[in-house]
């Protein structure tokens, strides 16, 4: 009876020491996931976190980009150059529009949106030397070159000064919670309200679009601006006072309107009275709400 007793005792000690090196082995194999796991979410956040800064500083260099392009647009009287410029300026918008809409998370789109502004930087300083060859033939050009340059100065200060400002700031709005414009369509309307594809029949242009469907985002009373601009660049407007905050500076803009967002999708239509004698050729429509530009769309008017 004494010998069945000491197997006994000597059996539960057994399976007792099991079960605690077990116990053991299993809250040291739990610690160390954390740990793993832990050191995995700060990789992910610190490379967030310098993807975000990589896209700030490119965003600084297309708008000052954009500035610069816009400058030697308006210097130059080469209608063969100054159509390249104008080409480039919207290949910069086209760069612009695909840096928003980039997540800071995509860090192959980024580096792919690098190089394309490596390529367009060395593009705008040979432009730069054909003006600057051109200027030092034609004595007159040169006098404009002064004027030109001290924009230059003046506008490469304002970006440097809004790069610094943006350097302080933290993201405060996810890209989740961007509206999206969706379905932009824009065509030509004649007196009765029905389609053309004629300029000189059209009595109004009419924009139409959808907002998608975004429970991330802040739901009320939103105003959504619509800017057209005409194949030379300008944009329509009715007023000197048709302006709005957009990256920290004041842009023009053709037509706004006030709407309710639920959350839900919503259809909205703008209308610009034709006042005035429009230019043929095409159109770049583009369409912000919430300070954000959420959708661009093209069109060509005969």
């Amino acid at each position: 009876m004494k010998e069945n007793n000491s197997k006994l005792v000597k059996t539960l000690i057994a399976v007792s020491a099991c079960l605690f090196i077990g116990i053991v082995i299993a809250v040291i194999s739990l610690i160390s996931s954390k740990n793993e796991t832990e050191a995995v979410m700060q990789e992910k956040q610190e490379m967030e976190e310098l993807v975000a800064l990589e896209k700030e500083e490119m965003m600084n260099d297309l708008t000052k980009a954009q500035t610069e392009y816009q400058e030697l647009i308006i210097k130059i009287d080469n209608d063969s150059l100054k159509f390249k410029l104008e080409r480039e300026q919207m290949r910069t918008q086209a760069l612009i529009e695909e840096l928003e809409r980039t997540k800071a998370t995509s860090y192959a789109e980024i580096t792919r949106l690098k190089k394309e502004l490596k390529t367009l930087r060395e593009v705008l300083k040979d432009y730069t030397r054909q003006i600057a060859e051109l200027s030092r033939e034609n004595e007159s050009l040169k006098q404009e070159n002064t004027v030109v340059k001290e924009r230059f100065k003046n506008a490469t200060k304002q970006i440097d000064n809004l790069s610094s400002e943006k350097e302080k700031l933290t993201e405060k709005v996810s890209l989740a919670s961007q509206l999206d414009a969706t379905g932009i369509k824009v065509s030509l309307l004649r007196k009765n309200g029905r389609e053309t594809e004629k300029l000189k029949r059209a009595k109004q242009i009419k924009v139409s679009f959808g907002i998608a469907k975004n429970i991330t985002s802040s739901t009320g009373t939103k105003t959504a601006y619509v800017r057209i601009l005409q194949p030379d660049m300008e944009s329509l407007r009715k007023s000197e006072s048709n302006i709005f905050r957009y990256e920290n500076r004041d842009i023009t803009y053709s037509m706004k309107r006030e709407f309710e967002f639920t959350g839900e999708e919503t259809s909205l239509e703008m209308y610009w009275n034709i006042e005035e004698t429009l230019q043929e050729g095409e159109y770049n429509i583009f369409i912000f709400v919430d300070g954000n530009m959420i959708g661009s769309s093209k069109a060509n008017f005969e």
